[in-house]
């Protein structure tokens, strides 16, 4: 397991590349994270986590891809948002006003 300082900056990374829309075109849309949310290097939970995004982060998602089934705070979806490079968080911890896809498909 991972210490608390490395917890820190893992954070600290998601947080920034989610701030910075990297990835993203620069007129692309926010949306706020509702729970603090597992960053995973894939569409699924068995992929390593790569960090975590802070409930009331904004995130911008350049696209949406199928992938493991989860339900979380905003229900039950298989729909990933990228969220940058090699950097996918589930939809249902993404306030994005629809229950389906937002944006292209990855």
């Amino acid at each position: 397991m991972s210490d608390s300082s490395s917890n820190t900056e893992e954070t600290a990374a998601a947080t920034e590349s989610a701030e910075s829309g990297e990835g993203t075109a620069a007129a692309a849309a926010r949306y706020t994270v509702v729970a603090t949310v597992n960053v995973r290097s894939g569409p699924g939970t068995s992929y390593g986590k790569v960090g975590t995004v802070p409930v009331g982060a904004q995130v911008s998602i350049s696209c949406q891809t199928p992938g493991q089934t989860v339900t979380g705070p905003l229900g039950t979806s298989s729909i990933w948002d990228r969220i940058g490079s090699g950097r996918y968080v589930s939809d249902t911890y993404v306030r994005t006003g629809s229950d389906g896809y937002i944006a292209p498909r990855c």
